[in-house]
């Protein structure tokens, strides 16, 4: 892989990174310490989907550094990397159920507070956007396999080229 692709790639992530506390931290208290509308029902459960949902995004960052870490000293084709991998997939996954979540806190708005709070289509759309990164969980997955089929016939022909070395 190019080294500048995954210089640049990095310094995506760490920006990505360093953007994501913020968000955590100031728009987290700001959202915990809104006083104009007293609907604790709402908001606690609110601020703790933004914590989880930025907490996925930082897990992911991370597994991909490590898998670029992995493909600049040329091991990402092992069984190590299946683990990052599989931490890239469980946090797709919560970050669909936390999506899917603020469709559900959506949703209870609406019910709970006269008129409508959200408009109902959109707790559809995001109801469809959670469905959306279960999919792309289920991608990830499927490139997992992959891998795993890449690094079984890596081993294989590593094996093939000491027997064949041991012929010549």
């Amino acid at each position: 892989m190019n080294t500048r692709v995954v210089l640049v790639l990095r310094g995506v992530i760490g920006l990505a990174l360093v953007g994501s506390v913020g968000v955590q931290v100031l728009l987290g208290f700001q959202l915990w310490l809104e006083r104009g509308e007293d609907r604790a029902d709402l908001r606690i459960p609110l601020v703790a989907l933004l914590v989880v949902g930025v907490l996925a995004l930082q897990v992911i960052g991370v597994e991909i550094w490590r898998l670029l870490t992995m493909v600049r000293h040329g091991t990402v084709f092992s069984f190590a990397a299946f683990r990052h991998v599989d931490r890239v997939i469980a946090a797709i996954g919560a970050g669909a159920v936390v999506v899917l979540g603020l469709a559900v806190l959506a949703a209870y708005a609406n019910r709970t507070t006269p008129g409508d709070e959200i408009a109902p289509g959109a707790v559809g759309i995001v109801c469809g956007l959670a469905l959306v990164a279960g999919g792309v969980a289920l991608v990830v997955y499927v490139m997992r396999t992959l891998l795993a089929q890449a690094v079984a016939l890596d081993d294989e022909t590593k094996r093939l080229q000491a027997e064949l070395d041991g012929v010549i």
